[in-house]
């Protein structure tokens, strides 16, 4: 069997349509529409769902709300939610390298990748399960005989938007911390990647959740993605995707003052010095960039280089990325895949465009890859640009692809003013052996993730969260866990006896 024959095995066949999951029960939906799924490898269709709209947004709404405020959800045993995730994490175990491949060829990404996901996503039901039974409450002495203390309770229904790049994973730590908090969700996945989340569901039903805890809805942003941000009912809105976007769903959700967690775009630098470690550098350089195609919200887009050591670093990575292999995810000699569609191609092409008519010096890359069976899928070759200037849109946009821009400095206040100069505050990197060079610009720099000689690694435990327009909230970790539960304040009156404050009352 060939790689591509035993990645497409886990497939169902492509024209049965896969239904949404609403109060406990597989449905087709209101529209009776579907819609087809698509392999950025190579754009055949691999699956078809249920396209649904605003009638099952409700429905999957009103079936959450049932659950949480009438069912008992709310009120269900920290065991008892820790049980149901831990199952979750089970079967996500057994399945691993079934839902893997799936997410191969949904998304584009190479296997290796995919693996991590899902065990990212196994990993973060087990981390919440066990965080679901651990102390939250707090108590405080205060100058009067008060027991005053904090509980913490669950928001509500949780609408929960999930990107295309991670499909499994943003939904996995969104629903994972959401349902562990003792909220109830509706998820919507990406209409071009909901396979791996349609399969968690299946797990969510296999389990035995309450019916209603947990709905999956299939359909367009502009209908269903609508809905779940201006419903009344919904108490929470977690969001990750595109900083435009996310200033929609702000306003959106202004007039029912929903809470609001958004993770959203980035431009993100890596600092080298001329002192960090070359090899390491260089090649932290191209992972910041190049993995997942670039398709990565924290990606370092911007490579901010001591001007020292310029020419020999710039030599050396365009050597090394003209050399990437590029291909389809489930080739294990594959380091970099196709973009997620054909329209997103066309986007970043667009970029290199644009990057080239503001003058910007094209290293390598800048087209679309069409040799063999490379013309079939959505391959952009990894693309590097130099003699840039900080007003260009290359350097202020987020491109999400595999787009270095190439900036430079000669002093550290300058490095840290190039970092800090976007509208943008996700993650950035440093690299240098001067330690406590690392210590000063990591404190200057405007951005929620940082990392020092290293690029990408990230941790379950560790809070994900960005400056300025890179959002507001965040996800992972006990801080993530917060988001889904209200701080309510409760003083007890140890000494039941009138207050004394209207002394002329008294009979």
């Amino acid at each position: 069997m060939s790689d591509a024959a035993a990645f497409e095995a886990v497939l169902k066949d492509t024209e049965e349509v896969q239904n949404m999951y609403i109060a406990g029960e597989w449905t087709s939906g209101s529209t009776g529409k579907s819609r087809k799924v698509y392999n950025p490898a190579n754009n055949q269709v691999i699956a078809t769902v249920a396209d649904g709209g605003a009638e099952d947004a409700d429905k999957a709404i009103e079936a959450a709300r049932k659950a949480f405020y009438e069912d008992g959800w709310r009120e269900a045993y920290a065991r008892t939610r820790a049980d149901l995730l831990l199952n979750v994490a089970e079967k996500l175990e057994a399945r691993k390298e079934e839902i893997a491949k799936l997410e191969t060829l949904n998304n584009g990404k190479i296997y290796e990748d995919s693996i991590v996901d899902v065990e990212d996503a196994i990993h973060q039901f087990k981390y919440y399960a066990g965080l679901a039974m651990q102390p939250h409450g707090q108590t405080y002495e205060v100058p009067d005989e008060i027991q005053a203390m904090v509980i913490r309770e669950p928001v509500g229904v949780v609408s929960i938007i999930v990107p295309w790049n991670f499909p499994l994973v943003m939904a996995a730590q969104k629903l994972s911390a959401a349902l562990a908090a003792g909220c109830t969700v509706v998820v919507k996945p990406a209409s071009q990647t909901p396979l791996t989340v349609l399969r968690l569901f299946e797990i969510i039903d296999e389990v035995g959740f309450p019916d209603g805890v947990a709905n999956l809805v299939l359909g367009p942003g502009s209908v269903i993605g609508n809905q779940l941000v201006q419903h009344k009912d919904v108490d929470k809105i977690s969001f990750t995707g595109g900083t435009d976007t996310g200033k929609q769903i702000m306003k959106d959700a202004a007039d029912t003052i929903k809470k609001v967690g958004l993770e959203l775009g980035g431009k993100s630098p890596n600092i080298v010095f001329a002192d960090a470690d070359f090899e390491t550098a260089v090649d932290y350089a191209m992972l910041g960039i190049f993995a997942g195609q670039g398709q990565v919200c924290s990606a370092g887009s911007r490579l901010i280089l001591e001007k020292s050591i310029y020419e020999k670093f710039v030599d050396e990575l365009v050597k090394r990325t003209n050399k990437i292999k590029i291909g389809p995810g489930w080739d294990p000699q594959t380091e970099m895949g196709p973009l997620i569609s054909p329209d997103h191609a066309d986007s970043v092409l667009e970029y290199v465009k644009v990057g080239l008519d503001e003058g910007a010096e094209l290293l390598c890359g800048g087209e679309r890859l069409t040799d063999g069976s490379l013309a079939e899928g959505n391959y952009v070759a990894p693309t590097i640009f130099a003699n840039t200037t900080p007003d260009m849109r290359i350097v202020q946009e987020e491109i999400f692809g595999p787009v270095l821009v190439i900036q430079v400095f000669e002093t550290e206040k300058e490095a840290l003013e190039l970092a800090n100069g976007t509208d943008f505050g996700l993650a950035a990197a440093v690299f240098t052996n001067d330690g406590a060079k690392a210590q000063r610009v990591i404190r200057g720099l405007h951005a929620g993730i940082t990392w020092v000689n290293s690029y990408h690694p990230t941790f379950n435990e560790a809070p994900w969260s960005g400056y300025k327009q890179s959002g507001i909230g965040g996800d992972l970790g006990t801080y993530g866990f917060e988001e889904y539960l209200y701080k309510k304040q409760v003083n007890i009156a140890l000494e039941v006896k009138p207050s004394g404050a209207y002394s002329n009352a008294d009979s």
